[in-house]
């Protein structure tokens, strides 16, 4: 039996309405869950692009990108193991402002190359990038000390390998 593994799933897409819906819908319709999921402007203008992280095995990977590659407003899809991209998360911690003195808390903050984004009155706003596995770190050290609030992104990644997506939609210019 084939084993599952992370991958990153990058998606350049047309801006349409519903897209997401149905890229979504093929994932539900074969019970995966999306690990976290990123939509943003690429690197060629007026082309969007997903990245998302599902663990799945290889044979499956390969039927959904073809069933991505299928909806009309798909340009093409990729995947990527994590051997394969540069890719990170980020994330906002909210923490009580009277622990900037608490020299546990400056200490964690330092160690984890964090940054203090703003300081108000009664709280002050955490800023950490890196490996999801960093992130759960910072968080189970700080869930002690009192989160007030929690945010993290989904991956962003980028493919170490050069990806033809440029020459794809020079081709369909032409």
């Amino acid at each position: 039996m084939e084993t599952k593994q992370t991958y990153t799933v990058s998606i350049y897409t047309e801006n349409n309405i519903g897209l997401l819906n149905r890229i979504s819908a093929i994932f539900q319709r074969r019970h995966i869950n999306i690990e976290s999921l990123n939509i943003s402007k690429s690197e060629i203008k007026s082309i969007s692009r997903f990245t998302l992280l599902v663990k799945v095995t290889e044979e499956q990977i390969k039927k959904i990108i073809g069933q991505i590659e299928k909806q009309v407003e798909v340009i093409k899809a990729y995947y990527h193991v994590d051997d394969e991209t540069v890719y990170q998360e980020s994330c906002l911690f909210k923490l009580k402002s009277d622990l900037l003195t608490n020299n546990e808390v400056q200490t964690v903050i330092n160690n984890s190359k964090s940054i203090i984004m703003n300081v108000h009155q009664d709280f002050f706003v955490l800023e950490k990038s890196g490996k999801k596995e960093e992130i759960e770190e910072l968080y189970h050290t700080l869930e002690k000390h009192g989160i007030m609030q929690f945010v993290r992104s989904g991956r962003i990644a980028i493919t170490k390998t050069k990806m033809e997506i440029s020459s794809i939609i020079a081709s369909y210019n032409n």
